[in-house]
């Protein structure tokens, strides 16, 4: 108790802060720091789970640098990074655009936009695989059998695999990012856009010069969460081709299904802590270079 009489009152306070905080850290340490390290450890040993770790050194990563599986994989995961990242952005500010400037039934509307991202992924991804299937069951096919069209192979096809689990990704992301735009427009003051009318502006120039360059730090935020959304994808790619897991040759196997097919199928537990370790990496690099580029403009 001596030493706690003959602290300053800003040392007091630190030691307060550091004992409240003593217990999330140590928290979180276990549940992140701790894994984190772990896998890494496993990526440089041969595990099947049952027998004893045998240190392999660099040889997973080497393995991982021949496997051609892994490049294939690689470029889906880039695929779903720069085709869903840009497109989900766009859509829904365009949609919270227009709705922000509705006043009847808003909350509805924006209630059945948010609905998607509160619907189980697993569920969703099964009710999309029943619209891609084929006639008579599938209703996308249903639809151009009746004006003529050849039915589509939406899932069994390397051209159309990747587009056809990429499209329910994006819709059901769009709520969270409406509403996440909503806020960022709501939260910009009615004085510019009164001001810039008085002027005569026309809504081009006040949406490039007033409304996005406001709503940076909202797509800082909605770009990044969506980035390593789409980094992660693995709901849907593993519940819309249950029967052939990664789509035609791979076409639509992200590189979180490959650590699943890895880990739980072949038992090869350091091979699968490598693949995990690149996924890491690549998630970090593609979030700091976002954050460099869109905070820098």
């Amino acid at each position: 108790m001596s030493f706690y009489r003959n602290l300053t009152i800003r040392q007091k306070q630190i030691l307060w802060a550091w004992a409240f905080l003593a217990l999330p850290v140590l928290f979180y340490t276990v549940i992140r720091f701790y894994p984190t390290g772990n896998a890494i450890l496993i990526s440089f040993q041969d595990w099947n789970l049952l027998g004893a770790r045998t240190w392999v050194g660099w040889e997973n990563y080497i393995k991982l640098w021949h496997d051609e599986v892994f490049w294939v994989v690689f470029r889906n995961t880039f695929a779903y990074l720069l085709l869903g990242t840009p497109i989900s952005l766009l859509i829904s500010f365009v949609i919270a655009y227009h709705l922000d400037k509705v006043r009847f039934a808003h909350g509805f509307l924006r209630m059945l936009y948010f609905l998607p991202f509160m619907t189980s992924a697993v569920a969703m991804a099964w009710v999309w695989r029943w619209f891609y299937q084929g006639v008579p069951i599938g209703l996308f096919n249903n639809v151009l059998a009746g004006f003529g069209i050849a039915q589509i192979e939406f899932l069994g096809s390397t051209e159309t695999a990747l587009p056809s689990v990429l499209a329910p990704a994006i819709w059901a992301g769009l709520g969270f990012q409406v509403i996440i735009f909503m806020a960022g427009l709501r939260a910009i003051p009615t004085s510019y856009y009164e001001a810039a009318r008085i002027d005569g502006v026309g809504w081009f120039t006040i949406l490039t010069q007033i409304t996005i360059p406001l709503l940076r730090s909202t797509i800082v935020f909605i770009v990044v969460f969506s980035s390593i959304g789409f980094l992660r994808i693995f709901d849907h790619v593993f519940n819309m081709t249950t029967n052939n897991p990664g789509g035609p040759l791979n076409s639509t196997k992200p590189l979180v299904l490959m650590i699943y097919d890895t880990a739980f199928n072949s038992f090869d537990m350091g091979y699968a802590a490598a693949q995990t370790v690149v996924l890491f990496l690549i998630l970090l690099v593609v979030s700091l270079i976002q954050l460099r580029l869109l905070r820098s403009t």
